[in-house]
């Protein structure tokens, strides 16, 4: 059975088309404002805003489009819209919270007029949340959505945790994992895919990961995103139709981001064990919030350390570099290879030539086993450029996408959760669609769902894993590079890890010194406040 997407509504099309908004905003229109996303932005323009990638000054333009005249700078819509916007921006950065100072401040710059008086409104409305930090008494504000999947989250683990009752235990298993209604395995991949594969298979056990790629790897069925069943109105699992399980368990937990753990709390009914597993040393998940580093961090549940005792060269190096070094790599069978570059050009070229001969030829993998992994989209060894070329060389085609490309999902879908691989099967450029064959099976999906997927960013690469993985590490990501990237980076691999290496001594001194900016959350301290009186 084939899901199909309807496609943008004639009149988010029109509506686009004769104001010179580009069309493949029109989707992203739909999927945050819903079907009457023609509507919402004629009363409102600049709630344009709400769509990923699109900046104030796009969103005054198209304003004048609609309003001439009377799209005044001073319109309280432009000025709330510019706060939402701005705290938008933060969760890209992976905030839920900011205070509210800073929020003023990158407001008044954009001159909206009576900024206080538009972030009271906004919060009103109920778009925007006011919270107090107890501990600085300063104000905080966040968007509405991410506060309260934040409490969801606290208020959903304590409510596990009061009411889930010792299951029989099972051998090998952590004692925690039957104990409690809420605890962390936590360790590399390899370590958590051990204990999971004595789960397997016992009656009222689900075990689900950010994939269905990884669910299925690790024996399970469904990725978390298709496990709660999405539909038009939000996922059809939740507290009036929860989970039929004893334990819930989460692989590559590291990449669950708030609003999804919100959603999979709901789901689990009293009594139910959930067990987050996930390597802390991974990087933060690219959606708002730090679920597993917060829960771990709050000191209210039981965290299994499993054992680090990595058994082949791909596990040695990534635990050295969860340590904080550059472990020197001797491997005769070539399981991981350095290969040294001068420059960013240089390093493209023999990423290339890894995957589409060197790596095939060498060790019997094919290509299509391959995922090249880079910490940036841009530059000449970055993930657009690299796509590009693998295309030329593995698919060449006349369109910008053609049947046989490999293709991931940059947002949920109905068929698909973000990150998740595909291969497109045809291509309608008219209608501005793709059919894909994922996983789950064949679905039609807007082309702004997608990008190719030969070559992904770390953070895109992130809770799925590949028999063979290319590192390509150029110079001009030095900025990006740090210890929870190589990590992330050299994770992604099971047989074969090549790295290539033109970043430098700065690799090791990111490896080393560089840890990741930390996120404003408040999940931590709501643990702590509604696990007090368990």
């Amino acid at each position: 059975m084939t899901e199909t997407f309807s496609g943008p509504p004639s009149d988010v099309a029109e509506l686009f088309a004769t104001n010179d908004v580009p069309a493949r905003l029109a989707p992203e229109a739909l999927a945050r404002l819903g079907e009457a996303a023609a509507k919402i932005l004629r009363d409102d323009p600049w709630r344009l805003l709400e769509i990923p990638g699109v900046r104030p000054e796009q969103a005054d333009f198209f304003a004048r489009r609609l309003l001439g005249a009377q799209a005044g700078r001073h319109d309280p819509r432009r000025a709330g819209a510019l706060a939402a916007h701005l705290l938008l921006r933060a969760a890209g950065d992976g905030h839920t919270i900011t205070p509210a100072k800073a929020v003023l401040s990158a407001l008044e710059a954009f001159d909206p007029g009576d900024a206080v008086e538009a972030l009271r409104a906004s919060i009103a409305a109920g778009d925007i949340a006011a919270v107090m930090d107890e501990a600085s008494e300063n104000e905080l504000l966040g968007l509405a959505r991410l506060t309260v999947a934040e409490e969801t989250v606290a208020e959903g683990l304590a409510r596990l945790t009061a009411t889930a009752d010792p299951l029989p235990e099972a051998d090998g298993v952590p004692a925690a994992v039957c104990e409690s209604g809420v605890s962390v395995l936590a360790g590399a991949p390899e370590a958590v895919e051990e204990v999971l594969q004595r789960l397997l298979g016992a009656p009222g056990v689900i075990v689900t990961a950010p994939t269905d790629r990884a669910a299925r790897a690790l024996g399970g069925a469904r990725s978390l995103h298709l496990l709660l069943e999405p539909g038009p109105a939000g996922y059809s699992r939740g507290e009036d139709r929860p989970l039929e399980a004893d334990l819930v368990v989460v692989a590559e937990a590291d990449t669950l981001d708030v609003e999804h753990a919100a959603a999979l709390v709901e789901a689990c009914m009293d009594g139910t064990h959930l067990v987050l597993a996930g390597d802390p040393a991974a990087p933060s998940p690219s959606g708002a919030g730090r679920v597993l580093a917060d829960v771990i961090a709050s000191g209210t549940v039981t965290v299994t350390e499993l054992p680090a005792a990595p058994r082949d060269v791909i596990g040695r190096l990534t635990a050295a570099a969860r340590a904080g070094t550059l472990a020197p790599v001797e491997s005769a069978d070539r399981e991981v290879v350095i290969v040294p570059a001068a420059e960013a050009r240089e390093a493209a070229h023999r990423a290339v030539q890894l995957v589409t001969d060197s790596i095939p030829r060498a060790l019997g993998i094919p290509a299509e086993e391959i995922l090249v992994v880079t910490p940036v989209r841009r530059g000449e060894a970055g993930a657009v450029a690299l796509n590009q070329t693998l295309k030329e060389r593995l698919n060449p085609g006349p369109g910008p996408y053609d049947a046989g490309d490999r293709v991931v999902a940059v947002t949920d879908l109905p068929s698909a959760a973000a990150g998740e691989f595909g291969t497109v099967t045809a291509a309608h450029p008219a209608e501005g669609t793709l059919d894909v064959a994922f996983p789950s099976g064949d679905a039609t999906v807007p082309g702004s769902a997608v990008r190719h997927g030969w070559a992904v960013t770390v953070l895109r690469a992130q809770g799925t894993r590949w028999p063979a993985v290319v590192a390509v590490l150029p110079g001009e990501a030095g900025g990006a590079l740090s210890r929870a990237l190589a990590v992330g980076a050299f994770s992604r691999a099971r047989r074969h890890l090549s790295v290539v290496h033109a970043a430098g001594p700065e690799l090791a001194r990111a490896v080393r010194d560089r840890t990741e900016p930390p996120r404003r959350t408040r999940l931590s301290a709501l643990l702590r406040e509604n696990m007090a009186d368990l």
